[in-house]
């Protein structure tokens, strides 16, 4: 029996707990120096170190620590005096050690939170989502499975392995249980990791780009009857990559969990793996308990003490939390809640912000961003941040409009051009030719030709039918190739005919 979504939260409470992974964007890795440049060749950034060959040590990346403070009191956390790295023990095909170098029972920030506001039926509620934990660790290599469909192991001819990634400095930011979301538990769960990834970039700590895995999330849901205190088995959702893909693995765990208990049968605590086209997960594995993974201090590094003044400066030059920012913005250029949200949505808040501080009138930026460029944007199927347009290009943009050098058509056609690749907004103008018709006398000269050419209409306007002058306007605007200014022509044509708009 197919369950709809609002017959599952009629009947169940899902509960919540999040695993954010974060690759911090230092120059080298957490315990060696090999680069961590994204996209190198294969197995060119490895060192003895980060390959695990014998009689290499490891020794700690300071910048990881002192970013990962950062996080630790952006997140309200407390700040470990004293914490250690672990050996969490697993065999996996990418991980040269066969052990991961983490934090286990001491980690280095503790009880933490983040407040996130979504739209609910009664309005703008906000959600206190607790943190358990922020600790260190490596990131494992990369395995690359040849042949087959999915571009897993499984049906794969070989499959090849890539260590660059081995060693990467790497954040796990784990939640408490997060109960009391109810149905809105899919968007209180994006919510918090688009506030993450905010803060995050704005501590300037990562890139956060999702689709490269440096940022990705691993959804813990489980269900249990509405009124009852007895916890479900939960599955834990790996290596979610995107705030959609967030809110659509865990609307459809939901479901599955509240299908299998509906018909009696058992829900296994797994990992699973999300599927992008289909929207629902399939199984990965047996979820490991921690005692499986053997844990037990790492020798080879000494524990990490942090300084209390050092973490106080770290403290103090904090930048302004994003929800605040946001506020500041919202009030500063008069956006209803509404365009705010579209802005947020979109992910274009940055970039308008940065169009603005170009000079641009706050209105016209964010037209500009949310709307031909988004267009173009979902034409392409990218992310409109992925467009090859800066928001120097689009202030550049703003800025003739308003100086009458192009007409809100004509900037379209910049726009485009910047966007397919042929140079900034003044060499798309040089190469397209475009200009604004601005001249009284050739102006004149296409509305007496539009006249000639459609005498009857033109009568029609004399005797007071202004609603006939967008035909002639029409033809104007052909005759000038689009690059006059209809406003201009309107009043220019009114006049010649003996009319006005008032």
């Amino acid at each position: 029996m197919s369950l709809t979504y609002e017959e599952v939260v009629a009947k169940y409470e899902p509960v919540l707990g999040l695993e954010v992974h974060v690759e911090l964007n230092t120059n080298s890795k957490m315990f060696c120096g090999c680069s961590t440049i994204f996209g190198a060749e294969p197995n060119t950034q490895t060192c003895p170190v980060c390959l695990a060959l014998p009689g290499a040590l490891p020794t700690v990346n300071e910048k990881a620590i002192e970013s990962t403070i950062k996080i630790g009191l952006a997140l309200n956390c407390s700040i470990a005096p004293f914490s250690r790295f672990a050996r969490k023990n697993y065999f996996y095909p990418d991980m040269p050690k066969n052990f991961q170098i983490s934090q286990y029972d001491e980690p280095i920030c503790v009880n933490g939170y983040v407040d996130v506001e979504i739209e609910t039926d009664e309005g703008p509620k906000v959600f206190r989502i607790e943190v358990e934990r922020v600790h260190m660790e490596e990131d494992t290599g990369k395995s690359l499975h040849v042949g087959g469909a999915t571009g897993r192991i499984h049906g794969a001819e070989y499959s090849l392995l890539d260590y660059n990634r081995a060693g990467i400095p790497l954040v796990e930011i784990v939640t408490k249980i997060v109960p009391g979301t109810g149905k809105y538990a899919p968007e209180v769960a994006k919510a918090y990791v688009a506030e993450l990834r905010d803060i995050l970039r704005s501590l300037g700590v990562s890139d956060v780009k999702m689709e490269q895995g440096s940022l990705r999330c691993d959804a813990n849901v489980s269900l249990r009857l509405i009124g009852s205190d007895v916890l479900g088995t939960r599955s834990e959702t790996k290596n979610v990559n995107s705030l959609r893909s967030v809110e659509r693995a865990i609307r459809g765990e939901m479901i599955r969990h509240a299908e299998r208990l509906n018909n009696g049968e058992r829900v296994v605590q797994e990992t699973r793996h999300f599927q992008e086209d289909t929207g629902l997960t399939r199984s990965g594995r047996s979820k490991e308990q921690a005692e499986d993974y053997r844990y037990f201090p790492e020798p080879d590094l000494v524990p990490v003490a942090p300084d209390a003044a050092w973490i106080e400066q770290l403290r103090a030059a904090l930048p302004e939390r994003p929800s605040i920012h946001r506020k500041r913005l919202q009030e500063q250029w008069a956006v209803p809640d509404k365009e705010m949200s579209a802005m947020i949505n979109a992910d274009v808040l940055d970039v308008v912000e940065a169009t603005v501080a170009l000079g641009a009138e706050p209105a016209k930026a964010r037209s500009w961003w949310l709307g031909e460029i988004s267009r173009i944007a979902n034409e392409k199927d990218v992310a409109i941040k992925d467009l090859p347009i800066s928001a120097t290009d689009v202030a550049e943009i703003v800025a003739l409009v308003n100086a009458g050098d192009l007409t809100d058509k004509l900037a379209r056609q910049v726009v485009e051009g910047v966007i397919a690749g042929e140079g900034k907004p003044s060499a798309v103008i040089a190469a397209r030719g475009i200009k604004v018709v601005n001249d009284d006398s050739a102006l004149m000269a296409a509305i007496e030709r539009a006249c000639a050419g459609q005498p009857e209409t033109a009568q029609k306007v004399r005797d007071g039918h202004l609603p006939a002058a967008g035909a002639l306007i029409g033809m104007v605007m052909k005759d000038t190739k689009g690059q006059a200014d209809a406003a201009k022509v309107r009043a220019l044509l009114l006049a010649h005919l003996g009319q006005s708009e008032g």
